[in-house]
């Protein structure tokens, strides 16, 4: 999500709402009232993530509140926002902007959502309210997931997946930080921290790894190497675990109905 944010908000920011173009009445729920509205003529101040949200402050005074779901994505329409671009058969939003750039949120399986919330009170926000911290804020470090993780007998791969130990860590990244750290994510969460809450070496290999794997995610989003060498663990069953001279072989488990993979002989 933060690749998103970060392709969005050279154009939307300072950028005002022309006109908001709803092809259908909901996306996961349907959309508030007078959504289109409220955001004509509104000014874009700041974009900002909040675990997998984006978080558009508006010069109205209010938020936009978005979330992909599992198959949304923003498209940039630079050629103008009446294009053909903007006419895809799962384009159901277009924010056209008075620069005359089109946004365009396509969503095959309508999962997404949008919501429009009072700045003021966005906290409040029952989709944000009670998340952890930020996976790369200085918030975020061997302490804070100790802290977490003291305690817990879940798997620690469930414990990552958990909003309110870390918020915005998908599936994906949790198996793939597990690798880097060389923890199992079968393992008791409450290995990684001592009987008061603080945190072993595993703890500071995980929370480190965290942040390098999410760091790399975000810096190949535009490589065109992405879809075939991101992973060093994740969809890669029956192959050599790619950590130096470790001869695992990476397998599969189904954990809360989300797949782990992972190495069997170097993740402990």
């Amino acid at each position: 999500m933060e690749a998103v944010r970060r392709q969005l908000e050279p154009v939307m920011v300072g950028a005002r709402i022309e006109r908001v173009e709803l092809r259908r009445a909901d996306l996961r729920a349907p959309f508030p009232r007078g959504f289109a509205r409220r955001l004509t003529g509104a000014t874009t101040l700041e974009l900002a993530r909040r675990a997998k949200y984006l978080l558009a402050a508006l010069s109205t005074g209010d938020s936009l509140l978005m979330h992909l779901g599992m198959s949304g994505s923003f498209r940039v329409a630079e050629g103008g926002a009446g294009g053909e671009d903007t006419r895809g058969p799962h384009d159901h939003v277009v924010f056209h902007l008075a620069s005359g750039t089109g946004v365009v949120f396509n969503d095959p399986r309508r999962f997404g959502f949008m919501d429009l919330v009072r700045t003021s009170r966005m906290d409040r926000h029952p989709s944000l309210k009670g998340l952890g911290p930020e996976p790369l804020s200085a918030d975020f470090d061997a302490e804070a997931l100790a802290r977490a993780c003291a305690g817990k007998r879940t798997p620690l791969k469930s414990a990552l997946l958990d909003q309110q130990v870390v918020a915005g860590l998908g599936n994906i990244y949790a198996v793939e930080a597990l690798h880097v750290a060389a923890l199992s994510p079968q393992r008791r969460a409450s290995t990684i921290a001592t009987p008061g809450g603080a945190p072993r070496d595993a703890a500071r290999r995980l929370a480190s790894a965290v942040k390098q794997v999410l760091a790399e995610a975000i810096d190949r989003q535009t490589a065109a190497r992405y879809r075939t060498e991101r992973f060093r663990v994740y969809d890669r069953e029956h192959e050599r675990c790619r950590r130096p001279r470790c001869p695992g072989i990476i397998r599969r488990r189904t954990q809360s109905g989300r797949s782990s993979f992972y190495c069997p002989v170097c993740q402990r």
